[in-house]
């Protein structure tokens, strides 16, 4: 059996792994935190559903709108780890381990943007 074409994309795989991560940190939270585990579990859900749908899509312009939003959410979710490290709500590891699978996705994800430009531009925009 073949797979969908997103399950072969290294930054969707990594940013299901920060799905757990996040889900870690959530399970973690203090009670009366729940606006930052809603906020974190939305925004983590969000990076690899739209990775998932922008591997869909057979125009460019709109896989890399989809890949934007994920690049988004996944810059989102690294300033609510701020936010819970600011609020000493999260352990040093677990804010690690989330910030370094974020950064990776952020990186890829730009890359994926990029590439999908027009040719020389760097923007990210293009059909």
């Amino acid at each position: 059996m073949t797979g969908f074409d997103h399950e072969k994309l290294d930054v969707y795989r990594t940013s299901i792994k920060f799905v757990a991560v996040a889900d870690d940190i959530v399970e973690n939270l203090p009670r009366g935190r729940s606006y930052l585990a809603d906020q974190l579990q939305r925004a983590a859900t969000s990076i690899p559903l739209n990775i998932a749908e922008g591997a869909g899509e057979y125009s460019r312009k709109d896989k890399a709108r989809f890949y934007r939003i994920g690049l988004r959410s996944g810059t989102e979710c690294a300033a609510v780890l701020d936010v819970c490290h600011c609020l000493e709500l999260v352990d040093d590891g677990r804010r690690a381990a989330g910030r370094d699978l974020l950064l990776r996705i952020v990186s890829m994800l730009t890359r994926l943007v990029r590439n999908l430009g027009e040719p020389g531009t760097g923007t990210g925009t293009g059909t």
